[in-house]
């Protein structure tokens, strides 16, 4: 499973938050075909635009809990302001491995738009036995 991890400022739109996902997309040779769903930190999930991005490339919307994203702190991107706002270096890097889950493992740092940032994580071959 791929997940692209999202983060934007207010009032983003789903074009917006879309050309961060492509610009991602295009920087580890993907598709959008190759992703599974576009995920989202649950304080950010009432704004308009993310649904709007989902609903452009048909992919399904995951809203992961806030306390779920700061766990997956461990980003190698980092924003003093996004450290001050969510309490996590990246908040695309996070949300993208809190959806991909145990073990997941981003593509590479975020992308960025002038509004919006992506991050392109894969979950873990794992499974349990």
């Amino acid at each position: 499973m791929r997940i692209a991890g999202i983060g934007f400022r207010k009032g983003a739109d789903g074009a917006d938050i879309l050309a961060a996902i492509d610009r991602a997309l295009a920087e580890h040779a993907l598709d959008r075909a190759d992703i599974d769903a576009i995920a989202v930190a649950a304080s950010k999930a009432g704004e308009p635009g993310a649904g709007e991005a989902a609903a452009l490339i048909g992919k399904p919307l995951v809203v992961i809990a806030d306390h779920l994203v700061r766990m997956a702190s461990d980003t190698p991107t980092r924003s003093s302001r996004v450290v001050a706002l969510f309490g996590v270096g990246s908040l695309a890097e996070a949300v993208a491995l809190a959806a991909a889950g145990p073990g997941a493992t981003l593509a590479g740092p975020r992308s960025q738009s002038p509004i919006a940032t992506c991050a392109i994580a894969t979950a873990s071959e794992a499974r349990p036995t």
